[in-house]
């Protein structure tokens, strides 16, 4: 079950233009250093035996560190495989705007917060409302507008996105 949700994510993802890494927690590093580019930031992950704290991404960052980093690297709290679509709650951390500031956004997901379609979502999002988490961006590939005629990435966010899903978490 677990493997058809990431592989549905995956190639919704992959017609978004969206790049996809399928690891477990003991090669999330090695995974992770093959699409930082220098310099990265990030928000804490929260994800048992997945961590920033050895690899070449800055935690907290400073403002200045945000605006210069080229990579940011995020928890995604849920995925929508139907989609390929990012769930990013707000936090204290700062994970929104880690998220949305560098060019490229390199999100954590664990593989068991996938979610088949919109309405699984929005149930799960229900609760989490209920629960006082009630802010969430959804995000489906790069930002992109189509305003001013032809199709220009990076308006209202990041140029790239790559997708990194923990399979045994």
């Amino acid at each position: 079950m677990v493997a058809d949700i990431t592989e549905r994510f995956a190639s919704s993802m992959a017609a978004a233009n969206v790049e996809s890494t399928r690891v477990e927690a003991a090669a999330f590093e090695a995974a992770l250093e093959e699409v930082v580019e220098s310099p990265a930031v990030g928000a804490p992950l929260g994800i048992e035996g997945v961590s920033l704290e050895d690899t070449a991404v800055t935690v907290p960052p400073t403002p200045r560190l945000l605006m210069d980093a080229e990579t940011g690297v995020t928890r995604v709290h849920g995925g929508i495989a139907e989609y390929g679509t990012f769930v990013i709650q707000s936090d204290a951390e700062g994970t929104e705007p880690v998220s949305l500031y560098p060019r490229t956004h390199v999100g954590v997901v664990r593989a068991s917060d996938l979610h088949e379609d919109v309405e699984s979502v929005a149930a799960w999002l229900d609760e989490e409302f209920d629960a006082g988490r009630d802010s969430a961006i959804l995000a489906t590939g790069a930002s992109a507008t189509g305003d001013m005629g032809e199709i220009v990435r990076g308006v209202h966010g990041p140029q790239t996105v790559h997708a990194i899903v923990i399979t045994d978490r």
